[in-house]
C-alpha cells in the first residue's frame, strides 16, 4: 500500500473526540436517572412516600401443602423433603389467602401506590408471595439477593426478569456462597442501613452488600440475629423518619442504642402482638398493619403514627406478613 503524503490526515479514531466521555453527573443524579432510565428508581428509606411496590398473588403452588404432616415439635405442617412448612394443623385456605392478598393490594392502590406483580413463576414456590426476600432496593435500583433454603432458590430469576422488564437498574447480584434475603435489610436513614445475619443471611452476603453500598455512600451495620431467627424485619420496622417499631428481645442492646444515636425513637410492640412489627410504611407516619394488634396500634397512634389494618392471618401462617409480601421499587426520597 502506498504511503499517503497528505499531511492533514489524523488518527482514524479522531472522531471519538467529538463524543467525549461524561462521568459527571453521576449515575444517581435525578436528571441523569430520568434521562437514561426513565425515572428515579429505588428508595433511600423505608418510609418515603411509596410509589411502586412488587407483589405476587398466592396461587396453585399452595396446593402442594397437605395435611397429615403436622410436627408437634415444630408446631407446623412440615414437608419431610424440606420443600415447605405451614404454621397450622390445617392446610392453606387458598381462597382466603387470595382474598387477604387482594385486600392488601387494593389498600395500597387506595394509597396511590402502583402494584406490580412478579410474572411467570413456575413450580412449587410456596413462599413466593413474600416478594421482600429475593431482592433489596436502594437509591438507583435493585440488588438481587441469593436465597438460603433450596425451597426458595430460583425465585431470584423471576424477580430479576420482572424488575428488569420495568426498566429498573440492577446494581448488583449476590454471588458465590453469599446469602442475602431482603427481609433482613432495613434502611434506617438515607446514609445508614442494617443487615441481620442469621440462619438465612451470612457474613459473605453482608460483605458483598457492604461493598455495593459503599459506592452509594451508605454505611452498613451488621446485626447478628439470635437462635433460628431469619430476618431483621421480624424485630424492626421503620414507621416514620424518626420512629421504629421493635421487638426488643430480638435485638442486641448495642443496636437499639445505635438507633437512638441516629435519632430514631424505638416503640416496643405489645409482647403478645409480635406480628405487628411486620408492617409497611406507605408515607412518613402512616403504615399498613395486619389486624389483631390493638395495643400496639394504640401505642403508635399516641406517637402520631396513623395505622391502617388489613386481614392477613391466613397468609401469616405461611411464615410472613404484610412487610414480607411487599418490596418497594420506588419511594420518594426523604
Amino acid at each position: 500500500m502506498a504511503r499517503s503524503t497528505n499531511k492533514h490526515i489524523v488518527s482514524e479514531s479522531y472522531y471519538q473526540s467529538f463524543t467525549p466521555p461524561e462521568p459527571e453527573p453521576g449515575f444517581n443524579d435525578p436528571a441523569e436517572m430520568e434521562a437514561v432510565w426513565g425515572r428515579v428508581w429505588g428508595a433511600n428509606s423505608e418510609v418515603g412516600q411509596l410509589r411502586m411496590v412488587l407483589m405476587r398473588r398466592p396461587g396453585e403452588e399452595m396446593n402442594v401443602i397437605q395435611g397429615g404432616q403436622y410436627s408437634e415439635e415444630a408446631e407446623a405442617l412440615v414437608d419431610p423433603q424440606g420443600r415447605w412448612y405451614w404454621r397450622d394443623r390445617n392446610p392453606p385456605d387458598l381462597a382466603k389467602m387470595q382474598h387477604q392478598h387482594d385486600v392488601l393490594s387494593a389498600t395500597l392502590r387506595d394509597e396511590g401506590v402502583t402494584v406490580v406483580y412478579v410474572e411467570g413463576v413456575e413450580g412449587p414456590f410456596v413462599k413466593s408471595v413474600f416478594t421482600r426476600d429475593p431482592l433489596i432496593t436502594v437509591p438507583g435500583g435493585a440488588i438481587i439477593g441469593r436465597m438460603a433454603p433450596r425451597m426458595r432458590r430460583g425465585e431470584e430469576a423471576y424477580v430479576t426478569k420482572t424488575v428488569a422488564a420495568l426498566g429498573m437498574p440492577i446494581l448488583g447480584t449476590i454471588v458465590g456462597t453469599g446469602m442475602l434475603e431482603g427481609g433482613s435489610f432495613v434502611k434506617l436513614t438515607p446514609k445508614v442501613a442494617a443487615f441481620g445475619t442469621s440462619i438465612r443471611c451470612n457474613e459473605e452476603g453482608a460483605q458483598q452488600l457492604r461493598e455495593i453500598l459503599a459506592r452509594l455512600g451508605i454505611e452498613l451495620i451488621v446485626v447478628p440475629m439470635v437462635g433460628w431467627s431469619i430476618h431483621l424485619d421480624g424485630y424492626l420496622g421503620m414507621v416514620d423518619i424518626d420512629k421504629a417499631l421493635i421487638v426488643p428481645d430480638g435485638l442486641p442492646y448495642w443496636f437499639i442504642d445505635r438507633l437512638h444515636s441516629l435519632g430514631i425513637e424505638t416503640i416496643p410492640v405489645h409482647p403478645e402482638e409480635r406480628w405487628a412489627v411486620n408492617s409497611l410504611c406507605v408515607r412518613p407516619g402512616r403504615i399498613i398493619m395486619s389486624e389483631g394488634h390493638p395495643y400496639t396500634q394504640e401505642r403508635l397512634e399516641k406517637r402520631g403514627v396513623e395505622v391502617i389494618t388489613v386481614p392477613y392471618d391466613e397468609i401469616q401462617k405461611n411464615g410472613g406478613g404484610v412487610h414480607c409480601s411487599t418490596m418497594e421499587l420506588v419511594r420518594d426520597p426523604v
